[in-house]
């Protein structure tokens, strides 16, 4: 609750710089507006509205673009002090402050998104990493398994992860190695509807095609929804099971 409550705070807090922002650069170029040209407040008023969008919140962006357009007619454009202009070029400024504030949101959204991204990667990367490094430095192989467990809730966002001998039961969700996840031999739709939530998800560890068990993985306390390249990582995640069992006898 605490967090949910700074997030709000943060939120309320870039919403209204947005608001005030604009306001108090235009109000304060106003007394120098017959010194210099609107073009210059323009960019300046730009400059401003990238700051907002940087912290990566669409209604902030687009508010700062639209109190931008406001205050810059307001105290900027003749007649002054009215929400009217005469100037060709004054509108065509205005007109301009909302489309290219509108438009720098949202490539500021898609950078920040592209960043989240990559982070994300190379987070899977490094456990995949890490389990393999583990089961060359001569890892047991239960320490392996709990590692692998961790490492498939971070990916896959799940509640639990749990390692069992045995086959793979017919009727139980399946996450497969091509990265699908299928019910009855019907393919889900796990980006659209995410994982089954009603029962545990069957992911068989398997060696050069010798099944070695399997991970039963629980996703019942909220809709989660990996997309192909997490899934195709906790199969790489179960592979590395796969090849340290690869020495044991084969579950039957």
């Amino acid at each position: 609750m605490r967090i949910n409550g700074e997030v709000t705070t943060y939120r309320n807090e870039v919403l209204t710089g947005a608001v005030l922002g604009p306001l108090v650069v235009c109000a304060v170029l106003s007394p120098f507006r017959n010194s210099f040209d609107n073009a210059n407040a323009a960019l300046l008023l730009v400059l401003l509205i990238v700051a907002v969008a940087s912290f990566g919140i669409r209604p902030a962006g687009v508010v700062a673009a639209v109190s931008s357009a406001v205050w810059f007619d307001f105290f900027l454009t003749a007649p002054y002090n009215r929400l009217t202009i005469d100037d060709g070029a004054d509108i065509e400024a205005t007109i301009l402050l909302v489309v290219i504030g509108v438009a720098v949101t949202e490539i500021a959204i898609w950078g920040r998104r592209q960043q989240a991204r990559a982070s994300r990667q190379k987070g899977y990367l490094d456990g995949v990493l890490t389990a393999s490094h583990a089961a060359a430095q001569g890892a047991s192989v239960k320490d392996l398994i709990e590692q692998v467990e961790a490492e498939l809730v971070a990916v896959l966002r799940i509640d639990r992860a749990r390692f069992v001998a045995g086959d793979k039961r017919p009727h139980a969700p399946q996450l497969n190695h091509d990265g699908s996840v299928s019910r009855g031999g019907q393919v889900l739709k796990v980006e659209r509807d995410g994982l089954p939530t009603n029962a545990e998800i069957e992911l068989v560890v398997q060696h050069a095609g010798t099944p070695r068990g399997r991970f039963l993985l629980t996703a019942a306390a909220r809709i989660t929804r990996p997309d192909l390249e997490q899934r195709l990582i906790a199969v790489a995640l179960a592979d590395q099971i796969g090849a340290a069992l690869a020495g044991q006898p084969a579950t039957s």
